[in-house]
């Protein structure tokens, strides 16, 4: 259930009488019962708006960062904002509202109040275009949304501390994705020293190592042409096969090269390789499906090796083609591949989800 969607459930016919210990906001049949710390750090009744608190027109335009729970009216919690997310809620208090509306109610809260409101079910499912759940109705057809509000910040402040959160969000996705590259690294280094490969594996600019067993003599891909490909796809720690063009009637697959259709590994490593040409590329997982893997073939962080053909290359270059990603950091799982022959979307591991 969205906020900003069950906020809105107010008007309805029903429940015009106050559940016991509620107070129905003016103008409209959602009721409410507002607390407020008292100096002993009790929550004590108020009620709304009472003498000395500040006019809502004075927090318009501010936003009000809020605990909520969502709860039937047997007290069944359906959604507790804690349980998602360890911030607040941030709840923009728009600079006009309709009179008795829930907006308004959470406007007058300062930090440190709490406040109970309760309206009917059906208004807030009918919004939704969603029927009532029956085990809803059966707890009195109606819901609760409980509100804490811990804190009243400017739109300034909250967009500053938005980008400073991103900032930091970066950094350690950053910091993570080096010590991911260092391990995978150091793991391909170790499977080369134990199959004597060391001496011929070599390292495109962007990270994909690549041992070619069979050098062509045809043209070298350029991005923006099509390059027809057969391959066999394995986890390198473990050898096993996840897909090959061989369980796809041995067609070629299809893509245009350097344009993010397939994982980085692909664009890097096939756009070394002469037409003719068979190699192995070894992927660190950065520059293949990274830390979410892909479906229950690629486990998360897998280090793949591919042996690939490079059949075909056709069409022309195109200059403002965006060249094969250069660092991990580029090297997410996107999309799926346009143009492939054949080769099913679930099927193809070189695709990008």
């Amino acid at each position: 259930m969205l906020l900003s969607t069950l906020l809105l459930a107010q008007g309805a016919a029903a429940q015009t009488t106050p559940a016991p210990g509620f107070a129905t906001l003016p103008g409209s049949t959602t009721q409410y019962q507002l607390f407020r710390r008292d100096a002993a750090g009790r929550y004590v009744p108020r009620v709304l708006a009472p003498a000395g608190d500040a006019p809502y027109a004075s927090r318009a335009g501010q936003v009000l960062l809020v605990y909520i729970e969502y709860r039937t009216d047997r007290d069944s919690v359906l959604m507790a904002s804690r349980r998602l997310r360890p911030e607040p809620v941030p709840v923009g208090l728009a600079p006009t509202t309709k009179p008795g509306s829930i907006e308004e109610a959470m406007g007058l809260l300062l930090p440190g109040d709490s406040a109970v409101f309760r309206f009917n079910a059906d208004t807030a499912f009918a919004q939704m275009r969603q029927a009532v759940p029956p085990f809803i109705k059966r707890s009195g057809n109606a819901l609760r949304l409980t509100v804490a509000a811990k804190e009243l910040v400017t739109m300034e402040q909250m967009q500053a501390r938005q980008q400073a959160m991103m900032a930091e969000m970066q950094r350690t996705a950053k910091a993570r994705a080096a010590k991911q590259v260092a391990a995978d690294n150091a793991k391909i280094q170790a499977y080369f020293k134990e199959k004597n490969l060391a001496s011929q594996a070599k390292k495109t600019p962007g990270g994909t190592w690549y041992v070619i067993t069979k050098r062509g003599t045809g043209v070298v891909p350029k991005p923006g042409q099509t390059v027809s490909v057969k391959y066999r796809g394995t986890i390198l720690e473990t050898g096993k096969e996840f897909d090959s063009t061989a369980k796809h009637g041995d067609t070629p697959f299809d893509f245009v090269l350097g344009q993010g259709q397939v994982i980085a590994g692909w664009d890097q490593g096939l756009a070394v390789l002469p037409k003719g040409s068979k190699a192995t590329l070894y992927i660190p997982s950065a520059l293949g499906y990274g830390e979410r893997g892909a479906g229950g073939d690629i486990p998360p962080n897998a280090n793949l090796s591919f042996d690939v053909e490079l059949i075909d290359v056709k069409g022309e270059a195109t200059p403002q083609a965006a060249a094969p990603a250069k660092t991990a950091a580029k090297a997410p799982v996107k999309k799926a591949a346009v143009g492939a022959k054949k080769a099913p979307a679930k099927k193809a591991p070189v695709k990008k989800k």
